[in-house]
């Protein structure tokens, strides 16, 4: 493809991928609602379409991430093919861990579906599998870190490039070294509430201008 094809391409990409991960987190928190574990599996199985929605958008953010990788690496690896490819495996990595959250959350409807009819010891077995599905893990933690690294050598190679403007690219950059020290102090639940959502904004303006900016094909010529 073109530069501006890669370009306005990763543009779409971005938006696409905040809209759909913003709703797909809205709605997984509207429909896993409920006062301990026995509720919540039971309001997922209420909502079984709903929570197909979040698994496809789950899927969807997955291609988001891959295709990022490529656009993105196709834009910087002028300034230096080594830190475009390790930025380019990064947003692999995390549509590849991506993919085990979406299986997670497919897992997780399964269970709830199960656990509407099941009664005894299978209930009590399927209650325990959900819980533990709820919380997750730490691969979301996990693969949001990678997202930053990913992010951060992005952000430092438009820094260098000068292809757009040098104030976003700082923006990004400086974002995305936040994400990288405070995502695992959260995983050690060290810090959390408020604090994180904070910490997302520079990466929330960072993506959204830069995307709306590449979808119109404004990106500017690598300087030497």
């Amino acid at each position: 493809m073109t530069r501006k094809s890669n370009a306005r391409l990763a543009g779409f990409l971005f938006l696409f991928y905040i809209a759909v991960a913003l709703a797909g987190m809205i709605l997984f928190r509207r429909v896993s609602a409920g006062d301990g574990i026995p509720a919540k599996l039971a309001n997922i199985a209420a909502h079984a379409p709903v929570m197909r929605i979040c698994v496809l958008s789950d899927l969807l953010t997955v291609f988001c991430a891959i295709g990022l990788g490529v656009t993105l690496y196709a834009l910087t690896r002028h300034q230096d093919s080594d830190l475009a490819l390790i930025a380019m495996m990064c947003r692999v990595a995390e549509g590849i861990l991506g993919a085990s959250a979406t299986i997670a959350s497919l897992s997780l409807l399964q269970v709830s579906m199960n656990a509407a009819t099941a009664t005894g010891a299978e209930l009590a077995t399927l209650q325990t599998v959900g819980g533990v599905l709820l919380k997750g893990g730490g691969g979301m933690t996990v693969g949001a870190t990678i997202f930053s690294v990913g992010s951060a050598i992005f952000a430092w190679l438009f820094v260098r490039a000068r292809t757009i403007p040098v104030w976003l690219a700082w923006t990004g950059l400086i974002g995305s070294l936040l994400a990288i020290v405070m995502l695992p102090l959260e995983g050690f639940h060290l810090i959390g509430g408020s604090v994180m959502w904070v910490m997302w904004l520079p990466l929330l303006v960072y993506e959204l201008t830069l995307g709306v900016m590449l979808l119109a094909g404004r990106i500017g010529e690598a300087t030497p």
